[in-house]
């Protein structure tokens, strides 16, 4: 079981449904130890080194009625071999396993894994439908799309051990000569960006209005590095790029990631925990604002786990959520918990 072991709340709501659209997969025990630093990811991965099949059961078992979930893709079990471009179809492998051990019924009535987003590097341009059609043949039933992040800062303390790449990539010709290759396979496209990259994403959705666009983690404010103290004042700038976005119809959002460290919350590895009080106050302007703007029928809510357990566990974050959803309708909350879930990534659960 993972979380923070100081939490402890009962279970709201026991009876919504709930698809999970956004968790991962390690196993992460033989990588080195990270050295800690000031900015808190790598105290994540000391947290949860490993998060397989059973201990994402053990979080769906705590209480919430979770009727299935989304893998997303975080470099987990790549190839060892072969072709590079290739490697990543090595994760996507690895998950279909899951997913099949958890469809066997031996684990429970929940469909773990049942859709599966993976990586290919879409900067090959049109060679990449190969890998594109790599994945469908791994998982012809289950894989339904790609996330190729862009998250970059100028100022390298933002990301931390998170920052890899240059920035301009969605702008990049050659990136877009291989997300082209997505709408054609019917496959969606995960985005996961930093809020002062949105006009880029904005940009990209509007060059390709018929791909199936899902904004990771509200776009991700930012409050730590140059961005400490900020977060209020950038939050119009932020919400002025959600508006824009929710005016292309293929543009959805997942609705969480802000227990991450990015957003600098008080409730990041705070003794003791936030409750799910606490956490719904300190996310509520984002959430709401994000349903304002897409509707409830293009928003989903999302657990970001085991990345989100720096702030709080499975049980708590979903409580939060539930309260940040106490003012909806019942159709409203079925598609914020399970129903958008459903029909972005085209799943039978």
């Amino acid at each position: 079981m993972t979380g923070r072991a100081s939490e402890q709340e009962p279970v709201l709501s026991p009876e919504i449904e709930i698809i999970d659209p956004h968790h991962h997969l390690w196993d992460r025990r033989s990588a080195p130890v990270p050295t800690p630093t000031a900015h808190g990811f790598d105290a994540l991965l000391r947290l949860s080194p490993r998060y397989l099949l059973d201990e994402l059961l053990a979080d769906l078992g705590r209480g919430h009625h979770v009727i299935g979930t989304v893998f997303i893709e975080c470099g987990a079990m790549y190839r060892a071999g072969g072709p590079p471009e290739f490697k990543p179809v090595g994760e996507t492998e690895f998950v279909n396993g899951v997913a099949a051990m958890s469809a066997s019924g031996l684990y429970g009535a929940v469909r773990a894994c049942a859709g599966i987003v993976g990586h290919a590097d879409l900067t090959l341009g049109a060679r990449v439908r190969e890998v594109l059609e790599a994945h469908l043949a791994a998982a012809p039933q289950r894989f339904k799309g790609i996330r190729h992040s862009a998250s970059h800062d100028p100022d390298p303390t933002v990301l931390g051990p998170l920052a890899r790449r240059p920035g301009g990539l969605y702008l990049d010709p050659d990136f877009r000569e291989g997300f082209a290759q997505l709408a054609p396979l019917e496959l969606s496209f995960d985005a996961w960006l930093l809020e002062p990259q949105l006009p880029e994403l904005l940009d990209l959705a509007r060059a390709f209005p018929e791909t199936t666009i899902i904004l990771d983690h509200v776009g991700t404010p930012l409050g730590i590095g140059a961005y400490a103290g900020r977060r209020d004042a950038r939050f119009a700038a932020w919400r002025e790029a959600i508006h824009a976005l929710s005016d292309l119809p293929k543009v959805n959002v997942k609705l969480g990631g802000l227990a991450m460290p990015f957003c600098g919350f008080p409730s990041f590895m705070s003794n003791p925990a936030a409750s799910s009080e606490i956490l719904a106050t300190q996310w509520r302007p984002y959430v709401e604002t994000c349903i304002e703007a897409f509707g409830p029928e293009r928003c989903m809510f999302e657990s970001n786990f085991p990345v989100d357990l720096g702030s709080c566990s499975y049980d708590v974050l979903w409580n939060a959520l539930k309260r940040l959803a106490s003012g909806a309708t019942a159709e409203e909350k079925a598609c914020l918990f399970s129903g958008t879930a459903r029909r972005v990534y085209r799943l039978d659960i």
